[in-house]
């Protein structure tokens, strides 16, 4: 690592990536319905307890295979903008958009594309908030969840990356070379920018005119990349004060450790601990099927059960 963090740790790639949707059962049916992830987990805000947070992966919620969602459907739709993240991508396998192209289209989706990028094909569309998706064409080790009737020669890979539309594209490019992912290649105004993990590895930076974005549903509210440890965070939080960003303190989130940092181009990052992970309070064979809580929150279950609107996992599907 460079620029002033020779001590610190490259990032490997993406956590996780987070966005603001609309109505629950609406996002769960699309994602772990259309799209055959797994709903991995139902916990809630821990910043806002009486709503969601959903989880959304492959069969154990492996770094780097998980989107999760904050429904709020009161809330009004956000407007994509700078500084926001533009769009969200998962790997699937080379030769299977013809497949998602008819999948998406018997369930109404729109799709854009196929298109190509880099060394890529790709489709676009959007999910129920407004969200927009990409599939992006490429080899993963992950290994895809199955469960939700996508055949396996099609299924989702976990996260290929996202874009980004900053406000300042050169102070994102900074913020990703400090955290050790390298300049790759250009299309026209969009620089991708890697790391150097074996899956989740993409960020884009989208080098463009825009109009100001306003957050809401339909936006993707932070990416997170994965950090070493917790003693890493505080050394990360240490010197993002020194170069006056915007940083949390390290939170815990009960799955991992975590901090925040608004950068200068406007995007938030968060950086968290590849463990404990997502399988320490639930069985990997029912992860998902009910609501778990940590132990701070467990005395206010049934409050908080009553606040949250009923979710059902949509009827499996044949995928052979």
């Amino acid at each position: 690592m460079s620029d002033g963090a020779a001590s610190l740790t490259d990032s490997p790639g993406i956590h996780h990536v987070t966005g603001i949707v609309g109505d629950a059962q609406r996002n769960v049916d699309f994602y772990a319905g259309t799209l055959g992830l797994r709903l991995v987990k139902r916990t809630v805000n821990y910043e806002d307890v009486l709503r969601y947070h959903l989880y959304y992966g492959n069969e154990r919620g492996e770094l780097g295979t998980v989107l999760t969602c904050f429904p709020y459907p009161d809330d009004d739709p956000g407007r994509l903008g700078k500084p926001q993240i533009e769009s969200v991508g998962f790997v699937v396998p080379p030769g299977s958009l013809s497949y998602w192209i008819d999948r998406l289209a018997e369930r109404g989706v729109d799709v854009e594309g196929p298109d190509r990028r880099f060394d890529e094909r790709f489709v676009r569309f959007e999910d129920p908030a407004g969200t927009q998706v990409e599939l992006v064409t490429g080899e993963s080790p992950v290994e895809p969840w199955t469960g939700g009737g996508v055949p396996a020669d099609a299924a989702i890979r976990g996260v290929h990356g996202v874009a980004t539309l900053p406000a300042d594209p050169y102070a994102t490019a900074s913020i990703l070379e400090t955290l050790g992912f390298e300049l790759v290649e250009q299309d026209g105004d969009r620089i991708r920018y890697r790391a150097s993990g074996d899956r989740a590895t993409a960020i884009d930076v989208l080098d463009r005119e825009a109009a100001y974005g306003r957050e809401g549903i339909g936006t993707i509210q932070h990416v997170a990349v994965r950090a070493e440890s917790v003693d890493e965070l505080y050394e990360w939080h240490d010197l993002f004060r020194e170069r006056d960003y915007n940083v949390s303190r390290v939170r815990d989130r009960h799955y991992f450790h975590s901090l925040y940092v608004r950068e200068p181009g406007g995007i938030l990052f968060e950086l968290a601990t590849e463990t404990p992970g997502l399988t320490i309070d639930e069985d990997v064979a029912t992860m998902g099927e009910s609501l778990v809580l940590p132990d701070r929150f467990e005395p206010d279950r049934e409050m908080i059960e009553g606040q949250l609107p009923p979710i059902e996992l949509p009827e499996p599907e044949n995928s052979d």
